[in-house]
């Protein structure tokens, strides 16, 4: 069976982008500038991988940015206070927060962000 090895992101800022996920914890190095392709691998060995709009208009000439929630990241943070941390130090850090910390009826800490290309990050941790 096939196996997930790495998440792309259509990137229209691979800088900013890098810098949103940088803050939020991931070791993500500055990009080399003007590259339409850049990746880092995660601890757990899933990379993740950034692409310029530009370059998916080259590989797919139809290719037009989605509009709402199709897919979202979710990171688990080790504890409620995490959450709440990690939250606020990302919209303190200019980016959109979705929805504010709160206690999920499911029995998690569940928080949402919106990275700098419209896709919702999420951040959870067991209550």
């Amino acid at each position: 069976m096939a196996s997930l090895a790495a998440i792309g992101i259509v990137s229209g800022d691979i800088a900013e982008s890098s810098r949103f996920y940088r803050t939020l914890g991931l070791d993500v190095p500055e990009p080399p500038l003007g590259e339409e392709h850049f990746e880092i691998t995660l601890q757990n060995g899933l990379r993740l991988m950034w692409d310029t709009e530009e370059l998916i208009r080259k590989l797919d000439p139809g290719w037009k940015r989605s509009e709402g929630h199709a897919m979202a990241l979710a990171f688990e943070c080790k504890d409620a206070a995490e959450v709440n941390d990690t939250y606020a130090r990302l919209t303190e850090a200019g980016f959109a927060g979705k929805k504010e910390p709160y206690d999920a009826f499911w029995g998690q800490r569940y928080a949402n962000v919106t990275d700098p290309d419209g896709n919702v990050v999420d951040l959870f941790a067991p209550l």
